[in-house]
């Protein structure tokens, strides 16, 4: 071995992202004899602005970059050779000379429901407290419960079941797939289904980031790319892409492989759950691209021009 690893991983510091970083470099070592020892790749934690800001929404601070920026410039002064991301944090814009080359297998995408009050989000007393994040979550909550108050919640897994317990909100929700790689499934109340909950585009999905041009790096990452994963989220991102969705737009999508077709659901939302619109596909794997792009001008033609304007007029 050099001094140098062969690999150096670029990950935030969370534990729920540790714990994403350490799987893909257990992956990689076991595909490539030369990444399993000890000293092969190196875990370098990126702190970002999202991580840095915790007192305000997202979508009060610039959305879902904030996750990703420092990160990506590690990739471009090369101080790392692989970005380690959720992907339903990267923007479907992606800094020119990078790109997402690579999927894991996707976890469960569903939503987690946390509540020690009760069993559902149906099930919730009238005028109960939820925290979230999400303007998708709390466009969907809003739609099912417009009785429930919303408030802003954010932090790392462990900071909102503190929350939880310390009874500063009745319920939270987390993505499951967090709860699984974290070895805390045990926790969840209940896994929110699909037709309760639609997830966020490429929840559950981890995506590795590298140079486009970077050869070396690739020929390691190739050997855990999941197809079926990155046909699925292809057809999500394709659908925030056309509707330039951001953390400031609810949108939700879950893609499915059907034996040989994908199945889409889509939905694009009002922050208070007012108005809600919904778009499906079915077609060939291979035109994943195509069919999220279909659902997306579908939700758009729906809303109308007006929705936008006003979900415009609302963040200013």
């Amino acid at each position: 071995m050099t001094d140098l690893p062969i690999l150096r991983l670029g990950t935030r510091g969370s534990p729920l992202a540790l714990a994403q970083a350490n799987e893909v470099k257990r992956l990689l070592a076991a595909a490539h004899e030369e990444l399993a020892q000890d000293d092969a790749i190196e875990i370098v934690v990126i702190k970002t602005t999202g991580d840095m800001i915790q007192d305000r929404a997202l979508a009060a601070i610039g959305g879902k970059g904030l996750f990703t920026k420092e990160i990506e410039e590690g990739l471009q002064d090369q101080s790392i050779d692989v970005a380690v991301h959720s992907m339903k944090d990267v923007p479907t814009w992606l800094p020119e000379g990078l790109e997402i080359s690579t999927v894991l297998e996707r976890e469960d995408p569903r939503d987690a429901w946390f509540s020690n009050k009760a069993s559902s989000l149906d099930a919730l007393p009238q005028g109960a407290v939820v925290g979230t994040a999400s303007l998708r979550r709390q466009a969907q909550i809003k739609a099912r419960r417009p009785d429930l108050e919303v408030i802003t919640f954010r932090g790392s897994v462990q900071t909102r079941l503190r929350k939880l317990a310390e009874g500063q909100v009745d319920a939270t929700l987390l993505a499951v797939a967090g709860l699984n790689r974290l070895k805390q499934s045990e926790l969840i109340t209940a896994a929110l289904s699909i037709e309760e909950m639609l997830p966020a585009p490429a929840q559950g999905a981890v995506g590795l980031e590298i140079r486009s041009g970077d050869s070396r790096v690739r020929s390691y990452v190739d050997a855990i790319h999941h197809l079926p994963t990155m046909q699925r989220i292809s057809a999500e991102r394709a659908c925030l892409a056309e509707l330039d969705g951001s953390c400031r737009t609810p949108i939700a999508a879950l893609a499915e492989i059907e034996g040989d077709q994908l199945y889409l659901r889509t939905l694009l939302a009002s922050t208070d759950g007012s108005q809600i619109f919904r778009a499906e596909r079915r077609g060939a794997l291979g035109d994943a691209e195509k069919l999220g792009r279909s659902a997306g001008q579908d939700l758009k033609e729906q809303a109308g021009e007006a929705f936008f304007k006003e979900l415009e007029a609302q963040q200013l």
